[in-house]
């Protein structure tokens, strides 16, 4: 018997899913489940070669790989990049520093923090 455990996934995958699913004759969760094991496999298989790793690591060039092996580097950029963007708090890290930054507000207004000012020009 099959077990599941609830998890977080992002709104443009659960929103192709959502897409494909119906499609493939599978809901949402079944399709984000098919396309983990299609990944899963894809590493196991070694799509995920010694060239690709080492170019994740920083010890080859991308430009020595073939098509296929620079679109799997390029699609483990992308995950790792929006990773990292989603753990970026750089006001928090201005702040603590005492330094001044700009950001645009829900009107799209240009709002300078400061340091020295009690609230935002």
């Amino acid at each position: 018997m099959a077990t599941s455990s609830p998890f977080r996934t992002d709104k443009e995958l659960y929103a192709s899913a959502a897409l494909v699913g119906p499609v493939m004759s599978r809901s949402a969760a079944q399709q984000i489940t098919h396309w983990a094991r299609i990944g899963r496999e894809l590493e196991e298989g070694g799509a995920f070669s010694t060239e690709v790793a080492e170019v994740l690591a920083g010890a080859r060039s991308y430009d020595d790989l073939t098509d296929r092996e620079q679109a799997v580097v390029r699609a483990e950029w992308e995950v790792r990049i929006a990773e990292r963007i989603a753990t970026l708090d750089l006001a928090s890290e201005f702040e603590a520093a005492g330094r001044p930054y700009s950001y645009l507000n829900s009107d799209g207004e240009i709002v300078t923090w400061r340091p020295d000012a009690a609230e935002p020009a």
